[in-house]
């Protein structure tokens, strides 16, 4: 349960950055305030023997601010922000939220799209892997402080839950959704 939510202001933080952009557009000065922030991974996650597709639930403040619940269902994801490679991140984000040992050759490329265009335009890139329970090696979760539930969701609801405006969901794992519906099943 969330309790005690209180806004402060952001002076410092790794993860986000406040900027200020002067330019010229036509002749014309023009300012627009972002957030420089970390690029991410994220992985459209396959349970073949389960038939479903594995995703994450987690509390969102941002989101909260807007709905009051704050709870998110989202691809395993994680931002970049050690130097490895995209996919090796995204290794590890499945294996620390999902609890998935899966190898890196098993993982293939979808996309990269920018997200967040209007405050950020970071980079997401696209992952898809194939699980099944002799990669699983723990129940999830997350690290540190993190607190993620994995969630499943079965096949023939996939396109319901897609489409399903009462769950509050990430613009990748609706394209993630929608790649694997086309190209996978």
């Amino acid at each position: 349960m969330i309790t005690d939510v209180v806004t402060l202001p952001c002076e410092e933080s790794q993860y986000v950055k406040p900027k200020r952009i002067r330019y010229l557009q036509e002749g014309t000065e023009k300012f627009w305030d972002m957030v420089e922030v970390h690029d991410s991974v994220a992985v459209i996650l396959y349970h073949r023997e389960r038939r479903s597709l594995v995703l994450v639930k987690q509390f969102r403040p941002p989101v909260y601010l807007k709905n009051g619940d704050g709870y998110t269902y989202e691809l395993c994801a994680g931002i970049v922000d050690k130097a490895k490679s995209l996919i090796e991140i995204a290794r590890e984000e499945v294996f620390e939220e999902c609890g998935f040992d899966v190898p890196a050759d098993q993982i293939e490329r979808v996309s990269s799209f920018y997200t967040s265009v209007g405050f950020a335009g970071s980079v997401q890139t696209l992952y898809y892997a194939e699980i099944d329970e002799s990669m699983h090696r723990h129940s999830g979760g997350g690290v540190d402080v993190e607190s993620i539930e994995v969630i499943e969701i079965p096949l023939e609801e996939a396109e319901r839950f897609m489409m399903d405006e009462s769950k509050a969901k990430t613009p990748g794992l609706m394209f993630g959704f929608g790649w694997f519906l086309k190209h996978r099943c």
